[in-house]
């Protein structure tokens, strides 16, 4: 069955809810063995870089066990820009099916994520666009891929994955 816009939305939102929550293993199984998290940096005003295993980029990990790896930093405490954790909220809107077929789906979307650093006693608020590649694996779709365009100029707090 060829993946739905509700279907893809339900994905995202849930994703957004296991960030928000800090439900990281609920977080970590939405995605696939192989799959590429990605936030490219940008090469000058309109362009970004296009390959992270050649190029810079703001965060990268390829594969769930790398994602499985920070998430783990995080949880021990180990991670001294995680602690204590920014409190984040993700807005997720105008979601699109650019193309989806039985076995795979891309889902283009817009986002802002409004975040609360007690470190600092500011508020940051990151926007851009996501970029989800989905594949079917048995009766679940799943995160095959995620590049986050970040339209900020500045990153004025920690930059990680439960950031965006």
């Amino acid at each position: 069955m060829t993946l739905s816009l509700k279907d893809a939305e339900a994905i995202l939102y849930r994703e957004a809810e296991c960030l928000d929550e800090s439900r990281w293993d609920d977080w970590l199984d939405l995605y696939a063995e192989d799959a590429c998290f990605w936030i490219p940096a940008w090469k000058n005003e309109t362009e970004t870089t296009t390959d992270p295993d050649t190029e810079l980029s703001l965060i990268y990990y390829k594969g769930r066990n790398n994602l499985a790896d920070r998430v783990w930093r995080v949880r021990s405490g180990q991670s001294v820009a995680s602690t204590p954790r920014i409190r984040a909220v993700h807005l997720i809107t105008n979601v699109r099916l650019v193309r989806a077929d039985e076995a795979s789906a891309q889902v283009a979307s817009n986002f802002a994520v409004n975040l609360f650093d007690k470190r600092s006693g500011r508020t940051h608020t990151f926007f851009g666009h996501y970029r989800h590649a989905l594949r079917r694996e048995g009766e679940r779709w799943l995160i095959a891929g995620k590049t986050i365009v970040l339209l900020n100029d500045t990153i004025p707090t920690v930059l990680d994955f439960y950031c965006l």
